[in-house]
């Protein structure tokens, strides 16, 4: 397997299929292609994923290019990774999660971009992006209390891929998660991502 990835710094969305992808113990091939270079970055992606973005896998002759679709294609090659939980109501409330990640928040993604190879600062955000970190609080307090934890489903799996992203900017600009709303098991949540070998690997490398 190859896998397409954006600079590790910036990619959000190149991160959360890697984690997974990591979590499965597979071998791949990662090509990363250095992001912000603008019609030089989409050629570059271009020459393996038709969608011209990052991330995309290679399997052999067959290109999954939305980070969503790669993580369900992982968890479906590699069940014994057991990226998604075998209790049905437990996976369908982690996709729903996921799904949600996805597509919302985005004023917090807009405003608070992941910046891995940047010094924490303090950043006055503004009310809609306080709206996405008191719903974010909200839902991972849900999922942790009806779990049990340490991860939103119970042990790891792809929701908090998705998640990891959110984590670390909210370690960046500073966002306490005690001041928005009763932050409980959100706060060490938070921290707990930030803690895993996969995303310090990561990590290791975008500030390399």
């Amino acid at each position: 397997m190859e896998l397409v990835i954006g600079t590790k710094a910036w990619s959000t969305w190149s991160l959360r299929p890697w984690l997974a992808l990591k979590r499965t113990g597979a071998s791949f091939k990662e090509i990363e292609i250095a992001l912000r270079r603008g019609d030089a970055t989409t050629a570059d992606i271009a020459a393996h994923s038709p969608s011209k973005l990052a991330p995309a896998l290679k399997d052999g002759d067959l290109v999954v290019w939305d980070s969503l679709a790669i993580c369900e294609y992982l968890a479906e090659t590699f069940p014994d990774a057991k990226l998604w939980p075998t209790d049905p109501a437990l996976r369908a409330l982690g996709r729903s999660a996921a799904a949600e990640m996805h597509s919302g928040f985005q004023s917090l993604r807009g405003e608070c971009p992941m910046a891995l190879n940047e010094a924490p600062r303090k950043l006055d955000i503004s009310e809609a992006t306080q709206k996405d970190v008191r719903k974010i609080v909200e839902r991972w307090n849900q999922l942790l209390n009806r779990s049990g934890g340490p991860f939103l489903l119970g042990e790891w799996s792809i929701a908090d891929a998705f998640y990891t992203p959110v984590a670390t900017r909210f370690r960046t600009y500073e966002i306490h998660l005690s001041d928005y709303g009763d932050a409980g098991a959100a706060g060490a949540y938070a921290e707990r991502l930030l803690e895993t070998p996969e995303f310090l690997e990561w990590e290791r490398a975008a500030k390399g």
